[in-house]
């Protein structure tokens, strides 16, 4: 699968971009794990134009994580495309490798963003997203990319007709999540229309396929029953990195590998936090590893006391104890 100039090979899985979760140190262990592709968190166009310190700060990559996406969404024209200006110069205004892409969210389904009219509020208004879309394109020499949902809710599923739109518009690519925006994350994903939209013989351009998809099995549906070009992993990399290299071993044996041990899941957590510290320095990279750290070792039993000394101390050296920890306690029950 090719994204204009970018080369992803055969059945890439690609990880989806998450708010407070695929940062730096997040993106960097999911491409050592397997990730073809990754993306940033989504960044605000507003706070672009503002020059806000903050969305300024959310378009630094770096080398080891390329191929690498920023996403940005609004729903000011304007203010899109003087973003994706800015996100095609990320490696200047914030250092670092800069964007390979740039993707536009048309698909999260939050309140505060689709309830203004941003992400998947943008399906309430086609017309206007393919404008800026095609804008976008228009204004930037790298790639640009698309997330989208089937439509706003049970009766307005547009996607077909959307994406032949979005096409038309000059994208790269399309990324479509199996539900709409009403269904936020709930009910199973509806894949028959991702397929009717790779089916659909005007379609040209790689189409990416996004939604419960969980393991090895779910992955091989996905590219055998419904033809896509690529997959998009989100959820399901909370505290499980390692499912990228997971589902390439399954697409490539058929075979799935034995579950990930406690020790190589303290090693893992381990190098998350070294990378977490490395990038954001100390206290704020122990901050923001909590949401992983708490998930890494879901399941252990008489975890609860641990998990909450894990998940609340800003030392350090306490952390890395408490890793060593699990590691005896937990590690030679493997």
């Amino acid at each position: 699968m090719k994204i204009g100039n970018i080369d992803l090979g055969e059945r890439p899985v690609l990880l989806a971009p998450m708010e407070d979760v695929t940062d730096v140190s997040f993106r960097i262990l999911c491409r050592e794990q397997g990730a073809d592709m990754v993306y940033t968190e989504f960044v605000p166009s507003d706070g672009l134009v503002r020059d806000a310190a903050k969305a300024i700060a959310k378009m630094h990559t770096l080398e080891a994580e390329a191929p690498v996406g920023i996403q940005i969404y609004g729903h000011i024209p304007e203010s899109m495309v003087e973003a994706a200006r800015m996100a095609d110069r990320a490696a200047e205004l914030a250092g670092g490798h800069g964007a390979d892409l740039i993707d536009i969210n048309f698909g999260c389904p939050v309140s505060k963003i689709a309830g203004r009219g941003a992400g998947s509020g943008m399906m309430r208004e086609p017309d206007k997203m393919v404008a800026i879309t095609r804008a976008v394109v228009e204004a930037v020499d790298k790639p640009v990319t698309v997330k989208t949902r089937l439509g706003w809710d049970e009766g307005s599923k547009i996607i077909v007709e959307l994406a032949e739109r979005l096409q038309d518009a000059g994208i790269s690519a399309l990324t479509i999540h199996g539900r709409t925006r009403c269904q936020m994350y709930k009910g199973q994903a509806d894949w028959t229309l991702i397929g009717a939209v790779k089916r659909n013989p005007r379609m040209h351009i790689p189409i990416i396929g996004n939604g419960d998809i969980t393991d090895g099995p779910s992955a091989k549906r996905a590219f055998d029953d419904y033809g896509v070009d690529g997959i998009m992993i989100g959820r399901a990399t909370f505290g499980h990195p390692w499912i990228f290299r997971e589902i390439k071993h399954y697409l490539a044996t058929g075979e799935e590998l034995p579950p990930l041990g406690v020790r190589e899941r303290v090693a893992l957590a381990r190098r998350h936090l070294a990378l977490s510290v490395e990038a954001k320095g100390q206290p704020r990279g122990l901050y923001e590893m909590r949401r992983h750290l708490s998930c890494y070792f879901k399941g252990l039993p008489d975890f609860k006391e641990t998990r909450i000394r894990m998940v609340t101390t800003l030392d350090l050296d306490e952390l890395y104890g408490i890793l060593d920890e699990i590691d005896a306690r937990w590690g030679e029950r493997d």
